[in-house]
């Protein structure tokens, strides 16, 4: 089933509202559904509600606005109570139609209207307008305002509330209204008669249909095949709500990118704002306004040094351009190589064991993870492997510098590997040896940039600025996909001479700068700073750490490894396929969480807005369900 509920709400008073909810509601319970029909609040005598077959919390004798109704006859309006019978008529029946009084502005009581009842009861809309003259501007007013304030609406309906000709007005109003709004008209109801569409409400059965047609990342689809598998259909600040209508707290940032929660009222509305202006326009050969602006606000809050961006669309892109920037750089320098004369060898790069820098060819070639880049060894570039240490590092770079163009690095923790934590100094100590050997330090932040840590990105831990950084993940907030290389002016220099010398970096992606996602990151770094975002991190990562400390009592936790907000809950030791990681995480969903493991090690990556009661709600699910899962206690 798509949605669990519906509110029916109107452009104006007398649009016919109970009666297109009738209509929805006979339409369903003919097709087996048991379905409740609910108006909170009537005013003006009862005979709706008997049309409806509704409950109700707060009738009043006078045809007025709740709150003028209720000041009249003395009595006062409980926003909880309404709540609580609409949970209650939620729980028992397998769809709730419920009917608003009026519009979206009408007031309930003061300073709470029908369109903070909405959003409070995280409903979506249906708007039944008046098909007639007029009417186009009624409804455009009606599905901005609730655009502008969050509420996700499944479109309008056209109802005669009386008989009419159907003249060319009524005939094209649909149309503009559709193309104006970018809602879908759902139906029109002709004067007593049955709704002839309505779309959005027929209940789907997404599961199927995901099995069907969908190939997912990272999944053995054969296990997927003969699961149930959970499709999310909203969200809510750290909640997920899937399509059986629950709710989920997100405890891995849905993917480690979600920042502020999800719906997040000023970076929905950025989007909306962008999308009112532009939504994409190319970066090949022209600029946005957006791209511009975020691009000096990235520069401002990197480590020092690095003053050029270089938009892509994903973590694993960034990391291909840092490749071939590093390769194009040394390649554009003239080095004097002994005994050579003047050229250049600098073409291969060391990564490190255990490393995880994406997906794609490039990125594979200096990853280390076996289970992932194994099967495609083939198709790679060949790459130099070292252990995390310094020593051997160093040896390394000693025998063979004048080949090696850059290293790559996870800064401070290996994510992907599951949680490995670099020793302390480590990072610096890498920094100084790419300047002793005069090779490129890459700085891979896709996944600890932007407060994941503890602070804005991982390199300032211990004071390190790269030559090149790569950012995707966080940097939106969790919105969209965008992902940009920083480097040094120096790099960028490399690639700045006449058409002729042909040093142009030839590389770029359709929605390379797409103004969209850049809105929604700009204004991402804006709420960092305005919510004092890692400063009120601080005593909530002191408290995870403090959390995991009872973790140490359950028998099959061998390790627990955190920095900042990143967690990795290590079980063992146990062979991988017995798919010790996935059974927790699946427990964990029984107590509504949502957890994904890394083989074995179990990862916990919240919202970095979300709050210690939710924390703890985290925790204590975690816990339980490795317990569970592995009969620990």
């Amino acid at each position: 089933m798509q949605h669990k509920s519906v509110f029916i709400t109107g452009t104006d008073t007398g649009v016919g509202k109970t009666y297109v909810a009738k209509l929805i509601a006979d339409s369903l319970r003919q097709q087996g559904y048991k379905i409740a029909a609910f108006k909170p609040i009537v005013s003006g005598g009862t005979a709706d509600l008997k049309k409806l077959k509704a409950e109700n919390v707060y009738s009043f004798k006078h045809a007025l606005a709740p709150s003028v109704a209720a000041k009249l006859e003395h009595r006062s309006i409980s926003i909880d109570r309404i709540l609580s019978k609409y949970k209650e008529l939620l729980s028992k029946n397998d769809f709730v139609i419920v009917e608003g009084i009026g519009g979206l502005l009408v007031p309930i009581k003061k300073g709470y209207l029908v369109a903070d009842l909405i959003k409070d009861m995280d409903m979506p809309v249906i708007i039944v307008a008046r098909p007639g003259l007029g009417t186009i501007n009624h409804t455009l007013l009606t599905v901005k305002y609730a655009q502008n304030y969050g509420i996700n609406i499944l479109g309008v309906v056209f109802n005669e509330s009386k008989k009419m000709k159907t003249g060319i007005c009524e005939q094209t109003n649909p149309k503009e209204i559709e193309r104006e709004s970018g809602v879908p008209v759902l139906g029109y109801v002709k004067y007593a008669s049955l709704l002839r569409s309505l779309r959005s409400l027929a209940m789907t059965d997404y599961a199927a249909m995901d099995k069907k047609y969908v190939w997912h990342p990272f999944t053995q689809m054969q296990d997927w095949q003969k699961a149930e598998p959970l499709i999310i259909d909203q969200a809510k600040g750290c909640y997920l709500k899937a399509t059986n209508g629950k709710w989920y707290l997100d405890g891995i940032s849905s993917l480690w990118v979600n920042v502020h929660g999800h719906r997040k009222k000023e970076l929905d509305q950025a989007l909306i704002k962008q999308i009112n202006k532009v939504s994409h326009s190319t970066l090949l050969g022209l600029g946005n306004t957006p791209s511009i602006e975020l691009a000096k606000m990235l520069v401002d809050v990197a480590p020092k040094g690095l003053n050029k961006v270089f938009y892509s669309d994903s973590g694993s892109t960034a990391v291909e351009i840092a490749l071939k920037i590093a390769f194009q750089y040394w390649q554009q320098k003239r080095v004097r190589v002994q005994g050579s004369g003047f050229r250049n060898k600098k073409t291969e790069f060391i990564s490190f064991e255990n490393a995880y820098h994406g997906d794609t060819i490039g990125a594979v070639s200096v990853g280390g993870i076996d289970l992932f880049h194994k099967k495609y060894k083939p198709l790679l570039f060949k790459a130099i492997k070292s252990p995390v240490d310094i020593e051997e590092l160093e040896n390394i770079l000693k025998k063979q510098n004048k080949t090696i163009a850059a290293v790559i690095i996870e800064p401070i923790v290996q994510g992907a590997a599951g949680m490995l934590m670099q020793p302390p100094g480590f990072l610096k100590k890498v920094r100084k040896l790419c300047a002793k050997y005069d090779c490129l330090m890459i700085a891979d932040e896709v996944a600890t940039g932007f407060g994941r840590t503890g602070k804005m990105f991982a390199c300032e831990h211990e004071d390190v600025s790269p030559d090149i950084m790569t950012v995707a993940k966080s940097i939106t907030g969790g919105y969209l996909s965008l992902a940009a290389t920083l480097t040094t002016d120096e790099i960028y220099n490399a690639f700045c001479d006449d058409y002729n010398a042909q040093k142009t970096f030839f590389h770029g992606h359709t929605y390379t700068g797409n103004p969209l996602a850049c809105a929604v990151a700009i204004e991402n770094l804006k709420l960092y700073k305005k919510e004092r975002i890692l400063e009120k991190l601080q005593p909530k990562i002191k408290f995870l750490e403090n959390g995991l400390k009872k973790f140490e009592v359950l028998k099959s936790v061998c390790d627990i490894r955190q920095k900042g907000f990143m967690v990795g809950i290590e079980l063992g030791p146990y062979d991988w396929k017995e798919k010790i990681g996935v059974k927790v995480c699946m427990k964990a969903r029984e107590k509504g969480v949502i957890l994904r493991p890394l083989g074995n090690v179990i990862v916990l990556m919240p919202p970095l807005a979300i709050s210690k009661k939710e924390l703890r709600q985290l925790l204590g699910v975690t816990y339980w369900a490795i317990a569970s899962a592995l009969h620990s206690l």
